[in-house]
């Protein structure tokens, strides 16, 4: 396991060097008094952590009821020496704080330090027996009764330091720089589950008399830095723009694996305690990969050149190296591939694109646009994977190079009458590369590598009078494959893949003699293979009947239909939006603001056991909004949020369902609803004590009610095979009030 402590290569002291630099370079000028700004108050949040669940996700408002707040504000401008320089603080007293220092000189050159942090909670409180939660050696503990351990509640913090800078040559030529690290630090939910199979397991002989499934929550620890850093040069002479850069990405995981423990005895479905299979066992406590140090750099030149006041030229190119060779026996793992040490990840990615966008008449624009890009996987190939107890079939990992190639066509004409046309023309190719025959893909019936997807865009604009506008679009698309389907073989069968056969005979009942029939009625086909069909309208009014009102109205439809050689997987997914927002100024110290919105998405899938899913996501959300003057002292704001989100499972079953599965469908109704449910009411006062000070008075109260049976339902929490449960309080009220005093100079 990793012990690396390496950070950045830069600390805060070397921040704290560049600012006080940076002051002394403000205050060596005469500058003029500096101005600024500091305000220090305090919020109160009613009810608990479990009552804060949801409103205390990413704001640090969770753990306590009383919370001080202390922003800042300075600013030294100079104008005969063109230096201006400012130093911002936001949330001091939270985990959520912001920093922000920068000093330029005007048209030379610029300098920013900044830091700040964010956290996340998790939404659902643990009650578990477990040791060890959130390190990456947790012992799970089986509880004699659920909810009787000790409750957990699992963070996520981030640290990000940022130092940037640019500087001007002679106007035509500008150089930038930034250096970013964030750190983060903490746990969320994660665990591991396994069935017992005479050909997975470790040992064992998976004992009728013993359980042969467990599952385990097991909180994955978090310990990483992303460390980031950028550098471009520009040069804009007469029509030409470029820019030439340098990116990377550098990530650093401090935890390479997590080793549980596994209980001798767990609870089966019935809640009864039972002796765990020894293969299933073993298996469950084997170590587990957390996610590997990798690194990415980049070189690319992008820029533009203008032909005229009317054409204008844009292209870009990219290249992206990216490795992953971290050591699998420094990392944990001593059982690899003979004679590898690490996986010898690499990938490099290239892009490019050209494009062009031309008036060559007043009343006619065209577009033109070509990108393509190539994903080159230079992974080795290895034998990682093993089936079998003692092992009897390896296969390997399957590196790949894709490819995509994009093509738009746009042209517009002005008509008679103010309407203007639009015609669009989009083509795509995907390669997705030769599979790798050593590999598998166990519990497929078809693959494609060729894909192309064209379509046509159409849109008319219409301004029908000084105070009203809008426009009509149509979009559709056909998605099919460029080469024949190709069918995975079994170990017995060489492995690899073959060119399927789609001969009518293959139809089921297929001839026995036809081995390479592609058609099965409960096949399992990728949809990101299948061909598809995309239909999309969409609409939007804007009214201004005057200066005091204005109304935006959207609607947008769309469908997308799947064919394959199965009667199973997806077969259509639809979204519909409908949305209506206004503007209203009551007068010159008054306004309001209002939204509603109604939107769905459903998705179709039938599948291969026999039930078919028609998922359907509705949303419902309503907004006002007040802004004002009460009087020359005092401002008021008031928002009011409401949103309704439910997602209902309607199943069927089709006709090869049998008589017990449609007797149960019927006495259960299925899978049940997920509904959520959001009132949000925020009131704000501003009152000015004199011209330099002021006093801000903040009230709001928030509600909100989660019914979601993945983890909990009718009040009964999710239970893991030792007894440690998860929940989250489903009807959850938070009232809020906060005062600030800002004085000004």
């Amino acid at each position: 396991m990793k012990t690396s402590t390496q950070r950045l290569g830069f600390t805060q002291t070397l921040i704290a060097l560049a600012v006080l630099s940076a002051f002394g370079q403000a205050n060596a000028q005469e500058a003029a008094a500096p101005q600024g700004s500091v305000s220090l108050g305090g919020l109160y949040v009613s009810g608990d952590s479990a009552d804060r669940a949801r409103f205390g996700l990413y704001n640090d408002l969770r753990e306590h009821s009383g919370y001080g707040l202390l922003d800042f504000s300075w600013v030294n401008r100079d104008s005969a020496a063109g230096l201006w320089t400012s130093f911002d603080g936001r949330n001091l007293f939270l985990d959520t704080r912001e920093l922000n220092f920068t000093t330029r000189k005007l048209g030379d050159w610029k300098i920013v330090a900044d830091y700040n942090e964010i956290i996340r909670y998790s939404p659902y409180t643990i009650n578990t027996g477990m040791t060890g939660a959130g390190t990456t050696t947790p012992n799970p503990v089986l509880l004699a009764t659920p909810g009787t351990g000790a409750e957990v509640n699992l963070d996520q913090h981030r640290k990000g330091i940022t130092l940037a800078g640019s500087k001007w040559f002679g106007g035509d030529v500008q150089f930038e720089a930034s250096i970013k690290s964030e750190q983060k630090e903490g746990a969320r939910p994660w665990g591991r589950g396994f069935a017992c199979s005479a050909t997975w397991v470790t040992a064992g002989s998976c004992a009728t008399s013993t359980t042969q499934w467990a599952l385990l929550l097991l909180p994955e620890p978090i310990d990483s830095t992303i460390n980031q850093a950028e550098a471009k040069l520009t040069y804009a002479k007469g029509g030409l723009l470029l820019t030439a850069g340098y990116y990377g990405n550098y990530y650093i995981n401090r935890n390479s694996n997590l080793t549980n423990t596994v209980p001798s005895t767990i609870i089966n479905p019935l809640g009864a305690p039972v002796s765990i299979d020894s293969g299933l066992r073993a298996t469950m406590g084997l170590p587990m990969a957390l996610n590997p140090d990798t690194q990415a750099n980049q070189l690319y030149l992008l820029g533009n050149y203008r032909f005229s006041t009317s054409t204008v030229a844009n292209f870009k190119y990219a290249y992206t190296h990216a490795t992953q060779n971290e050591d699998f026996g420094a990392a944990g793992f001593s059982q690899t591939p003979p004679g590898v040490s690490n996986l010898g990840g690499e990938m490099n990615t290239t892009v490019a694109q050209v494009g062009i966008t031309s008036r060559p008449m007043p009343k006619v624009s065209l577009l033109a646009n070509y990108r393509y890009e190539k994903r080159e996987d230079n992974t080795p190939v290895a034998n990682y994977n093993i089936e079998g107890a003692p092992a009897t079939t390896t296969f390997t990992n399957s590196p790949s190079t894709k490819s995509k190639d994009n093509l738009k066509l746009e042209g517009s004409y002005l008509f008679p009458g103010d309407y203007r046309a639009t015609l669009g023309l989009d083509w795509d190719k995907v390669d997705h590369g030769e599979f790798t025959q050593t590999s598998s893909v166990a519990g497929l019936s078809g693959l494609k590598q060729d894909l192309k997807e064209q379509g046509y865009r159409l849109e008319l604009r219409k301004s029908m009078s000084e105070s009203l506008n809008g426009f009509i679009s149509y979009v559709y698309s056909k998605r099919e494959g460029d080469s024949p389907w190709e069918k995975p073989l079994s170990l017995a069968q060489g492995r690899g893949t073959i060119e399927a056969n789609d001969d009518p005979a293959c139809v089921p009942p297929a001839a026995p003699a036809i081995s390479n029939c592609i058609y099965n009625r409960t096949g399992i086909f990728p949809t990101l293979f299948e061909d598809r069909k995309r239909d999309k309208i969409k609409g939007m009014v804007n009214w201004m009947p005057s200066d005091q009102l204005s109304v935006q109205f959207l609607a947008e439809e769309g469908q997308d239909k799947y064919t394959g050689p199965t009667e199973k997987g997806a077969s259509k997914t639809g979204m519909s939006t409908y949305s209506l927002d206004g503007n209203y100024r009551v007068s010159d110290d008054w306004n309001l603001t209002g939204y509603a919105s109604w939107g769905d998405s459903s998705y179709n899938v039938a599948h291969s056991t026999g039930y078919i899913m028609k998922a359907k996501d509705t949303n419902t959300s309503l907004g006002f909004g007040l802004k004002g003057k009460a009087s020359d002292r005092l401002r008021l704001t008031a928002d009011l949020v409401y949103t309704n989100d439910k997602v209902e499972y309607p199943q069927e079953l089709d006709n090869s369902a049998s008589a017990a599965n449609v007797t149960f469908l019927a006495a259960t109704g299925g899978v049940p609803d997920v509904s959520y449910k959001l009132l949000r009411f925020k009131l704000m006062g501003d009152y000015d004590l004199d011209k330099k000070s002021m006093v801000r008075v903040l009230l709001g109260y928030e509600q909100s009610k989660f019914n979601e049976w993945t983890w909990q339902w009718n009040g009964n929490a999710f239970r893991y095979s030792d007894n440690t449960t998860v929940y989250a309080k489903e009807n959850q009220n938070v009232f809020f009030a906060g005062a600030t005093y800002t004085y000004r100079w």
